[in-house]
């Protein structure tokens, strides 16, 4: 079976993917710097899938500590997690984000390129379209990224494209995330997020376990069914899944052009829609207040997954009700995340 090395592998995305793969027979290798992830969420899929995931301490940035990765582990491809990911810190400080996102990825593909392995799936986000002109969205709308942490993912899209134009030795799969949320049905892993949340599953469960006082609606105005932001909302397991289909794609499909799909469950979901159904599933009231709403935000953001369906045979299957499900199962189990 192919050996996939995994950046950033202990993280939300990360080590729901890591479950996947393990369980289909992949050889695994994780590397991540732990500045927004914990070891522990590595001993826990340990734990679901029966068998330890090596893993070492590694910043992307550092081309020594790469390189010695891939000598010891020799992979067949490469799935690229690493990276940040606040909309909001990336405003404060693009600097972090295009040396970290950008000149992280460039230096990972030099390393890869040395290596002779020149097979990557790309964790990129649905932030490089911007202001929609129309819905929902396919992979053929404009891309116009509005703050640094979209212009970061769509230059490193960039780079993988050009480099597949190249040089036909690479192969490339760049998978544009909508809203990830949920967790693991086992409870053994799910989002912990430093400091206050920035996404809004997350949120409710910190507010339904009585860590937040109460949950800010940003605005009640807006020209959707109850006036509340619509949103693109994928279960983490789904998403995980079509990162399994999509590398397997690049590893079966020589010669192909790039993939680059969306992944998002095809339909939005308002903010109220959201509470009452994690209200129903948590059995918790849940304080909520309407509050003005917050600049730069949009009504409506949710895609069209018609194109993973037809290239990848993939869809999500799990639906608000089990993404609210299985987020407060793993905010009941572990109110402080792997800290506890």
């Amino acid at each position: 079976m192919k050996r996939v090395l995994v950046t950033g592998g202990a993280g939300y995305i990360g080590s729901h993917t890591l479950v996947e793969l393990s369980q289909r027979g992949y050889e695994l290798f994780v590397i991540d710097d732990f500045s927004n992830s914990s070891p522990r969420s590595l001993q826990a899929v340990t734990k679901i899938v029966g068998k330890t995931i090596p893993y070492a301490e590694c910043d992307i940035r550092s081309s020594t500590d790469l390189a010695a990765a891939f000598d010891d582990f020799r992979p067949d491809a490469v799935i690229h997690f690493a990276g940040v990911k606040s909309v909001g810190e990336s405003c404060r400080d693009p600097l972090k984000y295009y040396d970290i996102n950008v000149q992280g990825t460039l230096n990972l593909l030099s390393v890869m390129d040395k290596a002779d392995c020149r097979k990557l799936i790309f964790s990129s986000s649905a932030t490089v379209y911007g202001e929609p002109s129309e819905l929902p969205l396919t992979e053929h709308a404009a891309l116009r990224p509005m703050q640094p942490y979209g212009h970061s993912k769509r230059m490193c899209e960039q780079v993988l494209l050009d480099l597949a134009a190249a040089d036909p030795r690479w192969r490339v799969g760049l998978l544009r995330y909508f809203n990830p949320a949920g967790a693991h049905a086992s409870g053994q892993i799910g989002e912990d997020p430093a400091g206050e949340p920035h996404n809004l599953v997350p949120y409710i469960s910190q507010v339904a376990s009585g860590l937040l006082p109460g949950l800010k609606i940003l605005g009640d105005d807006y020209s959707t069914p109850d006036g509340t932001g619509v949103r693109d909302y994928i279960h983490v397991v789904d998403l995980a899944i079509g990162h399994v289909a999509a590398l397997r794609h690049v590893l079966e499909s020589a010669g192909s052009a790039p993939l680059v799909v969306n992944l998002g469950m095809g339909e939005g979901y308002s903010v109220m829609d959201v509470l009452t159904t994690f209200r129903r599933v948590s059995g918790q009231s849940i304080p909520a207040q309407v509050v003005a709403r917050r600049p730069g935000d949009l009504p409506a953001y949710y895609s069209s997954p018609a194109l993973a369906a037809a290239q990848l045979g993939w869809r999500a299957e799990r639906n608000l009700e089990d993404i609210c499900r299985d987020a407060w199962h793993w905010q009941s189990r572990n109110p402080r995340g792997y800290r506890d």
